[in-house]
């Protein structure tokens, strides 16, 4: 994990931890289910930065005989287990607490308290977003939001940017659930809330299952870095062409590279092994997060009409 995503995970563990206390307190105080529901969404927050935690100690662990590429894929296995965590313990339960509160409304015991926690809760969780997003910059570079989040190798990024997103909006409708109850003096105005925010947490963690699941199978170079491979491979005059290359993220900084070349005629074995070794220098230079490369000389052979 680089040091911009671990510090965001640490940042939105530190502050759900600190909102999850705050929030059921407010929600044994106020009997508010949309605090209840949003006390529960930010407990599996802070498990779920615990996971990514775990799955970044465990992704260090050294290659051996029965994992020779290492154990990079724990930091996509653990974001995959997050986005169930979403959906199963934040999303499915507000919406079964939303329809509760609505078939069996219950009016609020003091709506002032659960107010003045979800304001607190806003700020702490814009810190964390905030934090998340100066992670985020350097390498979302010109692309938008979504695209960085649909694109990127990294996996706590997009959880956390996700997940500190969606806390937001929650306690926004969390806010307008007690605030309309508050003002119109019924309770369903809650439910409703809650039910707002359970739809809001499935559809994040659907979007974070398809992005994790997809990196867990394994993805390959983005279309720049296979430009820029191909590019260094083919950056001495005998390496005529590249005949295939294949890449995959073992780890967000872990890009397994492997090329078949046609290299020109006539090189002796030793030059050969020389020109080869330069190109896979040339590799990493281009593509830092390649790290093992394997290039194959072959010849070229047209096909026929």
């Amino acid at each position: 994990m680089s040091s911009g995503s671990r510090k965001a995970v640490l940042a939105a563990f530190s502050a759900d931890a600190g909102i999850t206390l705050a929030k059921f307190a407010g929600a044994f105080f106020s009997g508010s289910s949309s605090m209840l529901a949003e006390a529960v969404h930010s407990l599996a927050d802070t498990a779920n930065q615990g996971l990514l935690l775990i799955g970044r100690r465990r992704a260090e662990q050294e290659p051996d005989a029965l994992h020779p590429f290492g154990y990079g894929r724990n930091r996509y296995f653990y974001a995959f287990v997050v986005a169930l965590v979403i959906f199963a313990l934040g999303s499915l339960f507000a919406i079964d607490e939303g329809i509760a509160k609505i078939r069996h409304p219950e009016h609020l015991e003091d709506s002032t308290v659960a107010i003045v926690i979800l304001v607190i809760a806003m700020i702490l969780e814009s810190y964390s977003l905030f934090t998340a997003r100066q992670a985020s910059a350097p390498l979302k570079g010109r692309t938008s939001w979504w695209r960085f989040i649909r694109n990127t190798r990294n996996p706590e990024l997009p959880v956390v940017l996700l997940e500190d997103s969606g806390a937001l909006i929650g306690l926004v409708l969390a806010f307008l659930g007690v605030g309309l109850t508050t003002l119109t003096g019924n309770p369903v105005w809650d439910g409703i809330g809650t039910v707002a925010i359970g739809v809001l947490l499935g559809f994040i963690a659907v979007v974070l299952i398809v992005e994790m699941k997809s990196l867990l199978i394994g993805e390959g170079a983005t279309p720049d870095e296979d430009r820029r491979i191909r590019a260094a491979l083919t950056g001495d005059p005998r390496i005529d062409r590249v005949l295939n290359l294949k890449t995959q993220y073992l780890a967000p900084d872990q890009l397994l590279v492997a090329a078949k070349v046609a290299m020109s005629p006539g090189l002796d074995i030793d030059s050969a092994a020389v020109v080869l070794d330069e190109a896979e220098a040339r590799v990493r230079g281009a593509v830092p997060s390649a790290g093992d490369v394997y290039i194959e000389p072959d010849l070229y052979r047209a096909r026929s009409v």
